[in-house]
Formats: C-alpha cells, structure tokens, sequence
C-alpha cells in the first residue's frame, strides 16, 4: 500500500507545483522521478517521455500512467493518475465557481504573464536536458535539425501543422537515415 500512496503525493505534488503542461514539468519529473526517487533512469524517463508524446492524450498524464503501471501495475497507474489530475481539477473547480470575477482581475492577468514566460523557461530547460542525454552521431544530429527546420519554417509562415506529423516525419527520417547508416556499415564490413 505504501508505494501506492508514494505514488499518488509524488504526482499530486507535481500535478499540483506545475504549469504548462508535461513539457513544463520535464524537469520537475525528471528530478523527482529519476533523482530523488530512482524509480527511473535518465534513458527509461526519456523512452517513458517518447512514449507519452506519441499516445494520445495529455503527456503528464500518460507518464503517470505509464510510471505508475511500472512501479505498482493497474493500481500504480490509477494512483499515480489521479494524484496529477486532482490538483488541475480541484483548481479549475475553485475558479469556475468565481471565473467572471477571476478574469476581470488585472492582477489574475499579470500574474499569468509571468506564468507564461516561467513555462517557456521550464519547456526550453527540458528540451535542452533532453539534449544532453541524448546520443549525438552526425545521423542523429541530422534527424534533429531537420525536424527543427520544419517547425521553424512552418511557424514562420504561420501553417497550422500537427506536431503528430512532426512526430511522425521524425520517426520516418530517423528510419531511414538510421537504416542508411546501417547500410553503409555493412557495405565497408564487407569491404574490408
């Protein structure tokens, strides 16, 4: 039972400290998951990260799920969801009994300025933490770069563009410069 109830104040705590989604709490997850916890490894957190952006759904959400199924099964995966959905939800209950009132706060509106700007920084630290972990051949260097040009570019000219495909195309390039390498290795294999 103990890991159980572990599980849920890990994810209400993060559910609850966090905003901005499941990139914003990257690193927050990777610092109570991974280091304080040593529940998972860095690589684990980065293919349970892969993952969760690849199924549909909220990515906080799949990972508790998938995190809470890996430490204690079905119940793990129920307690730990529900320990990340019930701080949003307790808040959005609070504030949609008093939201008109909410709203015309100016500064309610400030403060979310400010929120907004701290989640950017919170995206970009994770970004750059998974980044550092991940292994850098020319191949897969080039898998990124080209993945960035493209939402770069899109962005630029504003085409609403689902980053499923972003996804997508990532996995599809990486196939095919990963097999390309593949090839290429056994042609000078044979070679020598």
């Amino acid at each position: 039972m103990h890991i159980y109830l572990d599980l849920f104040l890990t994810f209400f705590k993060l559910g609850a400290t966090t905003f901005g989604g499941g990139y914003a709490m990257m690193s927050q997850i990777k610092e109570s998951i991974v280091e304080k916890k040593e529940w998972l490894s860095n690589d684990e957190l980065l293919e349970i990260f892969a993952i969760s952006e690849s199924t549909p759904g909220p990515v906080a959400i799949n990972m508790a799920t998938y995190i809470g199924f890996q430490k204690g099964k079905i119940l793990g995966s129920i307690f730990a969801t529900l320990g990340v959905v019930l701080p949003s939800f307790i808040i959005i209950f609070i504030i949609s009994l008093f939201l008109n009132k909410f709203l015309e706060n100016k500064y309610v509106a400030y403060a979310f300025v400010g929120i907004k700007c701290a989640v950017a920084f919170l995206i970009l630290k994770a970004g750059i933490g998974l980044f550092k972990k991940m292994p850098k051949s020319i191949w897969q260097l080039c898998v990124l770069t080209i993945v960035l040009i493209l939402m770069i570019l899109l962005e630029l000219f504003s085409k609403n563009f689902s980053s499923i495909y972003l996804i997508i195309l990532g996995g599809l390039t990486g196939i095919v410069i990963l097999t390309l390498q593949d090839h290429l290795k056994r042609k000078r294999d044979e070679l020598e």
